[in-house]
């Protein structure tokens, strides 16, 4: 099983979730936003969005591929690109952070490790820009459906905890978490750790056994 991590692009944007492609929950302010969706086409918004933040800043998304389909997208900028996100009770995210808004993992790629690819490869492009964190806020009540709920625009607050956030706003529904970028490079790949695992399976003489060389028969 091959997997393949590359940068959000005009093109590879087509390659989002329709739900996804289409929503600009993050990307307008909740009045523009409304208007968009009620225009018919807030597609077009989102591309011009992307358009602009990658002229403007540069990349804004990773997509993951597994054996050449979309399995997985995170999406991030800094706030000041992100309108919604003074929107939310634990808002705003600290200047030094750049803004997580959106992960999502297709369901039947669950559970292989690709949300934590997907975030180190955000940790690895933003390193390079000098930024020291990645802030995200999280559902802590995903899937829940009441007066707060913003169906799947915000992730799970459990997915980036289990990643490696932490809670530095506490919210009965949307809490702040924080990722410390040093962190997120620290980890180890999956194929590191498997090796690790089947070198400390083995016993220290068979690793360090000289091999003889070759020697040729003779008779008498």
């Amino acid at each position: 099983m091959s997997r393949r991590l590359v940068s959000l692009t005009l093109d590879t944007l087509e390659d989002l979730p329709r739900a996804c492609r289409q929503c600009v929950f993050w990307e307008l302010d909740p009045v523009s936003a409304d208007r968009a969706c009620a225009a018919g086409d807030p597609g077009l918004e989102k591309e011009a969005w992307v358009s602009q933040t990658l002229l403007e800043w540069g990349s804004c998304g990773k997509l993951v591929y597994v054996d050449g389909m979309a399995a997985g997208f995170v999406m991030f900028a800094p706030p000041a690109y992100v309108p919604r996100s003074m929107a939310f009770p634990t808002s705003p995210v600290s200047a030094d952070a750049a803004l997580l808004t959106t992960a999502h993992v297709v369901p039947s790629f669950a559970g292989g490790g690709l949300g934590r690819m997907l975030v180190q490869g955000v940790a690895r492009d933003l390193t390079k820009r000098g930024i020291k964190a990645i802030e995200a806020f999280g559902d802590a009540k995903f899937g829940d459906i009441d007066e707060l709920a913003v169906g799947g625009c915000v992730a799970p607050a459990d997915f980036f905890l289990s990643v490696g956030f932490k809670t530095v706003r506490p919210h009965p529904r949307y809490p702040r978490l924080r990722l410390e970028l040093r962190t997120a490079l620290s980890w180890k790949s999956d194929v590191e750790y498997a090796l690790e695992k089947l070198l400390g399976s083995m016993s220290p003489e068979s690793l360090l056994r000289p091999v003889r060389p070759a020697t040729r028969s003779t008779t008498g």
